[in-house]
Order: structure tokens, then C-alpha cells, then sequence
């Protein structure tokens, strides 16, 4: 790819980031960009999708990606070596990804699935399943507020267990 195409898809991509229309201006900027982007998609605002190989993104129709949800499809740093891949992340259709997600490399998450809020998908989810975390719950007791007033090693020191857990 050129530098000057490069360049022209990564302003594209700092556009998607930021335009009003999920419904409209920021798929139809990702499918500008060389992503696969299906008809009634919504991509919510601060959404990342990967800036050097969008090509690598499919979005199947009636899909919707929550705000602030990255998508990457590789991690190497530096000018790309011959035996370095894209791997593709294909979200099929009628997929709903909550906000805050994490989609790493060589995922497909299947038709009408839902991603909890949240989630760090990295490995395929079967289709029409509802996919995240347990629910957060107690950890543990703190006696100690983590807060300016008080050191962090107050804080560990000040951890207790819950009742009736060692």
C-alpha cells in the first residue's frame, strides 16, 4: 500500500472515531477504510478498528458495536515483516458487542451472539450465545481506603478476606 493511501485511511479512521451517524457516517468511513461492513450495522462512537489492516474486519448485517470497543487484528510493532499476518475477526450478523470490549486477533464471533460489557473475546464464540464475565462481585474486605491520604502498602496491608473465605 502507498504512504499516501496509508495516510488517507488513517485519517479516515480518526474521523470514524469521533463522527456522529453509528448508523451511517462511521460504517460507511470503515468501509472506506477496506473493512467489511454489512447493512444495518451500528458502530458506536470511540470505536477502534484496527488502523493498519481494516481489511481484516468483517461486521455482518444488524450488527451493533458498543462504545468504546476495540478490534485488532494483529500485534507487531514496527514496519511489517513478510511473515507477519493480519488475523481476521469476523463478527457475523445480528451480533450485538457491548461497550467496552476487547476483540483480539483470529476471532469470529457467531450469529446473534451478545458480548457482555466489558469482555476480552480471545476465542471464538458459538453462535447465539451470550458471552462475558461472571458478574463482579466482593473480593475482599478493605480496611484501609486507597486514597491520597494513605500509602498503597497501608492499603494491601489493610485487605482482609471475606467472611467465611480463606
Amino acid at each position: 500500500m502507498t504512504g499516501i493511501v496509508h495516510l488517507f485511511r488513517r485519517v479516515l479512521h480518526k474521523l470514524a472515531f469521533v463522527m456522529p451517524g453509528g448508523g451511517s457516517t462511521r460504517p460507511l468511513l470503515h468501509r472506506l477504510r477496506g473493512a467489511k461492513i454489512g447493512r444495518g450495522v451500528w458502530i458506536s462512537q470511540l470505536v477502534y478498528i484496527d488502523e493498519l489492516h481494516p481489511e481484516a474486519v468483517t461486521i455482518g448485517d444488524n450488527s451493533s458495536v458498543g462504545f468504546r470497543t476495540s478490534i485488532f487484528t494483529h500485534f507487531y510493532w514496527g514496519p511489517r515483516r513478510a511473515d507477519q499476518t493480519a488475523g481476521p475477526v469476523v463478527i457475523e450478523k445480528d451480533v450485538f458487542v457491548g461497550p467496552h470490549c476487547v476483540i483480539l486477533p483470529n476471532v469470529r464471533i457467531g450469529e446473534g451472539s451478545v458480548i457482555r460489557a466489558g469482555t476480552v473475546v480471545s476465542r471464538n464464540v458459538p453462535r447465539r450465545t451470550i458471552w462475558g464475565s461472571p458478574q463482579a462481585g466482593p473480593l475482599g474486605i478493605a480496611t484501609v481506603p486507597l486514597t491520597a491520604e494513605h500509602e498503597y502498602e497501608e492499603f494491601v496491608k489493610g485487605i482482609r478476606p471475606l467472611p467465611g473465605k480463606k
